[in-house]
C-alpha cells in the first residue's frame, strides 16, 4: 500500500531527518539513500525496514544537518602557534601594525568545519529514528487499509449475490435439460419404445455432471475465510493469504462455468470472474 512517514532526531553531532515512502509492490523491495557517513549502516537499516514492512516498494532517505554549536572548530594549539609565528615575523622585520584575530583565523588549519565523517554517532542512535518514521508510515498504511477493506467487502457482496442467483438457477437448468433430453430421445426414437430405466440413468449421469452445488459450497467457504482474514486484528500480513483464497475462488468459478451449459449461469460466472479480478488488483496493494 502507499504511505508516507517521517521522523527527526540526533545522531552524533548531526540533526537527522528520516523519510519513508511506499508504493504498491507484490514483494518487499527497499530503496535506501543514506549520507556517505552512514553508508556503512545500510544492512542494519535494511533489516529495520524489513521488520516493519513486509510488502511494497519502500524508499527511505536520510538527510543530515550539522548542529549550530558544531558548525566550526578552532584548534587552540594551532592558533597559539600561528600568533607566535606572526609576532616573531612582525618583530624581526619591523612591520607596522599588530597581529589581529581575523589574520590569525585566516591562516591554514586554525579554523575548520567538521568533516562529514567526524563524530557521526552510532547506528543505535539512527535506528530509533528510523523506527518512528516506519511507525508513522504504517499508521498511514493502516488508514488506507481500512478504506480498502470496505471496498473489498462491497465487491465480495456482489460476488455472493451472483452465487445466490446461480444456486437458484441451477435446479431450473437441470429440469430444463432433463426435459430437453427426454424430448430429443423420443424424437430420435420415432415412435419406438424407449427404455425408461436407461433414460433415467442417463439423466442422472447428466445431472451429476452438471451439478455445481459442491463448487458453490466451496466458493462460499472461501468467501467466509476471506472475510475472516480481512477482519483479523492480529496485525499479521494478510496479502498472500488473500491472494491464495482468490486463486481458489477463481478455480471454483471456472469449474462452475464449465459445468453450467446455461446462458444465465454463464452470464453470472463472467460477472463473478470480473469482480474477482478487481479484488485481486486491490489485494496486491495489501500487506
Amino acid at each position: 500500500m502507499t504511505g508516507f512517514g517521517q521522523a527527526e532526531g540526533t545522531v552524533g553531532t548531526a540533526r537527522v531527518l528520516v523519510e519513508v515512502r511506499t508504493v504498491n509492490h507484490r514483494f518487499f523491495s527497499p530503496s535506501i539513500k543514506l549520507p556517505g557517513a552512514f553508508g556503512r549502516w545500510e544492512s542494519e537499516v535494511r533489516e529495520a525496514m524489513r521488520l516493519k514492512v513486509s510488502r511494497g516498494h519502500v524508499t527511505l532517505s536520510v538527510r543530515t544537518e550539522r548542529l549550530a554549536s558544531q558548525a566550526v572548530s578552532i584548534d587552540d594549539d594551532r592558533f597559539a602557534a600561528v600568533v607566535a609565528q606572526l609576532r616573531a615575523l612582525h618583530d624581526r622585520h619591523g612591520l607596522v601594525g599588530g597581529v589581529d584575530l581575523a589574520t590569525v583565523l585566516r591562516m591554514p588549519d586554525v579554523m575548520a568545519a567538521p568533516r562529514e565523517d567526524d563524530d557521526t554517532g552510532t547506528v543505535l542512535e539512527l535506528v530509533p529514528i528510523l523506527d518512528r518514521a516506519l511507525d508513522a508510515l504504517n499508521r498511514a498504511r493502516h488508514d488506507e487499509g481500512v478504506r480498502l477493506v470496505a471496498v473489498l467487502q462491497e465487491r465480495l457482496d456482489l460476488v455472493a449475490e451472483a452465487l445466490q442467483r446461480i444456486a437458484a438457477r441451477a435446479p431450473e437448468r437441470l429440469v430444463a435439460q432433463r426435459d430437453r433430453l427426454r424430448a430429443a430421445v423420443r424424437e430420435l426414437a420415432e415412435g419406438l419404445a424407449v427404455d425408461e430405466v436407461r433414460l433415467a440413468q442417463e439423466i442422472a449421469i447428466l445431472a451429476d455432471r452438471m451439478d455445481v452445488s459442491e463448487e458453490l459450497d466451496r466458493f462460499r467457504s472461501h468467501i467466509t475465510a476471506f472475510q475472516s482474514v480481512l477482519g483479523g486484528v492480529d496485525g499479521e500480513p494478510v496479502g498472500k493469504r488473500l491472494g491464495f483464497l482468490l486463486q481458489e475462488m477463481l478455480r471454483e468459478a471456472n469449474t462452475t462455468g464449465s459445468k453450467a451449459a446455461d446462458a444465465t449461469i454463464l452470464h453470472d460466472v463472467v460477472g463473478v470472474k470480473e469482480e474477482l479480478e478487481r479484488i485481486r488488483e486491490q489485494v496486491e496493494n495489501l500487506e
